[in-house]
């Protein structure tokens, strides 16, 4: 079974929908409902949708009873109580969200034009090139994917962009000797995209999707997260890498987690968000809407989920460092396998330049400056820099002494030839496959 499409949406997949719609700067609030009128819709809201009824009639008596006793009296503007509330609520589920627009200029969505809502969300996906920000092959064949939001798919189409953004990106990946997927600034999405993404790097129909209980029409259904149509060609041996920080959320908390639960993948950074419950919004009277999760999932491995958590790395890494860690983790393990060849060399060589960066070794530049026939070696910015005829500049990186590689490309590099003098006479070029060139000074 898998889940409907659009039945459950994150908190970043509304976000995503409703872009288009938000206003340059902010407009004077229009006047709206008293503070306790709202706060009682809200309410009601939450105990007709949450997926825990018990909970949800909870949480809507203690907002009632808030409100009898003032709490939210002096939230003359409506914008302010938006925040009031949506820092009570998140207390309770990370995914809960007041938001307020003037409906003089957004009317409500039953006032739109049908079918506008799903429009602006294509619309939005289409820009955002459907959550694929970057996609690169890294130094050592190591395929590269940052995706900053799990589009909606559309398993009924064939021609549906989404799904086709996706599979493409798999595809240019299919030669990568190991892969990193970065979730660091991720903040949810679509559920389908979860499964359909899981399904490439496991088995098929494998136990490990989250089963997600959800609440519709007062009604309790339970789903999986398993994709309506599995990955065809999933890679289930290349090694996998999952980046997260505390900004991943929800659907991409879900992917990362679900990776992590089946021994699929090391996920890297720092803890993630903590907001494991999808829903959708409900209108709660005079432009005020709230977001409510209408469902929660349960992994069949660890038996929870990430709710109020986050996801818990296995190698702890400051967030902007999380992409080295994983890069020389990625390039370890490759040299582990014991390949040969020249692909073994590049990733030894990937390796000691990623290490070289990280801790730069000493050298003086004097020793290595002027013209090596068509080639010249300057002093740009406190680096040194090769020149070759018209070629824009390239930057070295010291490697050893008298060994270095360019910056952008580790599979060159430039040994630098003594005299019996101790001054540098030559230098040479080298590559992975063992070919180069050798230049006089």
């Amino acid at each position: 079974m898998h889940l409907s499409r659009r039945r459950l949406r994150t908190f970043a997949a509304v976000l995503f929908s409703l872009a288009l719609s938000l206003p340059a700067a902010a407009a004077p609030p229009a006047p709206a409902a008293g503070p306790r009128a709202t706060v009682d819709q809200v309410a009601a809201a939450i105990d007709r949708n949450f997926y825990d009824p018990e909970r949800a009639a909870r949480l809507a008596a203690q907002l009632r009873s808030e409100t009898g006793s003032g709490r939210y009296d002096a939230y003359a503007d409506p914008r302010d109580l938006a925040t009031a509330l949506s820092q009570r609520l998140s207390q309770e589920d990370k995914h809960f969200r007041v938001e307020w627009r003037d409906p003089a200029r957004f009317p409500p969505p039953d006032a739109r034009e049908r079918g506008a809502p799903d429009a602006d969300y294509a619309d939005a996906a289409r820009r955002g090139n459907y959550g694929v920000r970057t996609l690169q092959t890294l130094p050592g064949n190591l395929g590269y994917l940052d995706l900053r939001e799990l589009p909606d798919l559309d398993f009924a189409d064939a021609a549906d962009p989404a799904r086709r953004a996706l599979d493409a990106s798999l595809a240019l990946l299919a030669g990568s000797d190991a892969i990193i997927l970065d979730l660091r600034g991720n903040g949810g999405g679509s559920p389908a995209s979860v499964g359909y993404l899981v399904s490439a790097f496991t088995p098929r129909d494998a136990p490990i999707y989250n089963v997600f209980r959800w609440r519709e029409g007062g009604r309790l259904r339970s789903q999986s997260e398993a994709p309506a149509q599995w990955y065809a060609q999933p890679r289930l041996e290349v090694p996998l890498y999952v980046l997260i920080s505390a900004r991943t959320g929800s659907a991409a908390e879900a992917l990362a987690y679900t990776l992590q639960a089946a021994r699929r993948a090391t996920v890297i950074g720092e803890r993630s968000g903590g907001a494991a419950n999808p829903g959708d919004e409900f209108a709660a009277g005079a432009g005020f809407r709230v977001f409510v999760a209408t469902g929660s999932p349960t992994n069949p491995i660890t038996g929870g989920n990430w709710e109020g958590r986050g996801v818990q790395p296995d190698v702890d890494a400051e967030p902007a460092q999380a992409l080295n860690v994983a890069r020389e983790r990625a390039l370890q393990r490759i040299l582990a396998a014991g390949g040969k060849g020249t692909g073994a060399l590049e990733a030894r060589w990937a390796l000691e330049t990623l290490r070289a960066q990280a801790a730069p070794v000493a050298m003086v530049a004097a020793d290595y400056l002027g013209q090596y026939e068509r080639m010249r070696i300057d002093e740009q910015g406190g680096q040194l820099v090769l020149r070759d005829g018209r070629r824009p500049p390239q930057t070295l990186i010291a490697l050893q002494p008298d060994l270095f590689c360019l910056s952008d490309d580790p599979r060159l590099r430039l040994r630098f030839e003594r005299g019996a003098d101790g001054r540098v006479a030559a230098l040479q070029t080298q590559r992975a496959d063992g070919g180069g060139s050798r230049y006089r000074r």
